[in-house]
C-alpha cells in the first residue's frame, strides 16, 4: 500500500529525519515506529503522509509514486487517500465534534444526508456519538482523541498515520484507541504509528527502532527494555 525507497530528509545545521529509509506498509498492518524524541520518527510520518518533500528517494501510494506532486495533487491525495492522527489533535476549537469530523468529507466536496450519515457512522465506531454537539474544550483528552480518530476514519483512507497516539491517556482509555486502530486494519487499511507507549507492542505486526533517522530492526525482548529503561539505545 505505502512504501518508501531510500528517503532520506535534513534540516539545517546538520539535523537529520531520515537517513536512506526503505520500508513497506502493508494493508491490514500496523507498523510501530519507536524511538527517543527526535530520532526522526515524526519526520518519517510527514514523508509518508506528503507533508514533507524528501530530499532524496521515493514514496509510493497504492502504485502511484506521490514525493514530487504538486501542492494541489498531494493535497488531493492526502484528503482522499491518507488519514491522520496528530498528537496534538489538531481539534478545531470552535467547531462542535460532529463538525470536526465533517471537516475532512468538506474538504472533498461531500455534504448533505451521505456526509451525515458518514460522520455520525464514524463517530460510532469509536464510541463518542454522544460528544457530537460538544467543542473540543468540553471533552476530556481520550473524548478529544476520539474524536480525531473519527475525523481520520470518516473517508475510509487507505492509510492511517498516527503520531503518538496515546499520548496523555490513561492505560484504559489508550488501549481502546489501539483497539480501534487495530479495527481500522482489519478493515483494510495500512496503519503507521510513531510511540513511545509500551501498549504498543500488543498490537503491532512489525516494529522499527528509529535513530538518527535510520531504521534499525529491533528484537522484541531488546525494544521492550528500552521501552522500559528508556535507555534510547539498542544494540541491533
Amino acid at each position: 500500500m505505502l512504501e518508501l525507497r531510500h528517503v532520506s530528509k535534513r534540516y539545517g545545521r546538520g539535523a537529520i529525519g531520515a537517513d536512506d529509509v526503505t520500508m513497506t506498509v502493508e494493508s491490514g498492518k500496523i507498523i510501530a515506529l519507536f524511538g527517543p524524541s527526535g530520532s526522526g520518527k515524526t519526520s518519517i510520518l510527514h514523508i509518508m503522509g506528503l507533508l514533507q518533500e524528501p530530499d532524496d528517494g521515493e514514496v509510493w501510494l497504492a502504485g502511484e509514486r506521490v514525493d514530487r506532486l504538486s501542492e494541489r495533487k498531494a493535497a488531493d491525495v492526502r484528503s482522499r487517500q491518507l488519514g491522520f492522527v496528530f498528537q496534538s489533535f489538531g481539534l478545531l476549537p470552535l467547531l462542535s465534534g460532529e463538525e470536526n469530523v465533517a471537516v475532512a468529507l468538506r474538504l472533498l466536496g461531500m455534504r448533505g444526508d451521505a456526509a451525515h450519515t458518514r460522520v455520525r457512522n464514524a463517530m460510532a465506531a469509536v464510541g463518542i456519538t454522544h460528544r457530537a454537539a460538544h467543542r473540543p474544550g468540553e471533552m476530556s483528552g481520550g473524548e478529544q482523541q476520539r474524536i480525531a480518530l473519527a475525523r481520520a476514519l470518516v473517508h475510509a483512507p487507505k492509510v492511517m498515520l498516527a503520531d503518538e497516539p496515546t499520548g496523555e491517556l490513561d492505560t484504559t482509555t489508550a488501549a481502546n484507541v489501539m483497539d480501534m486502530l487495530r479495527k481500522v486494519a482489519h478493515n483494510g487499511s495500512a496503519v503507521v504509528i510513531a510511540t513511545h507507549d509500551p501498549i504498543a507492542l500488543d498490537y503491532m505486526d512489525t516494529a522499527y527502532f528509529v535513530r538518527d533517522g535510520t531504521l534499525h530492526v529491533p528484537d522484541r525482548a531488546e525494544l521492550q527494555l528500552w521501552i522500559t529503561e528508556g535507555t534510547g539505545e539498542l544494540s541491533g
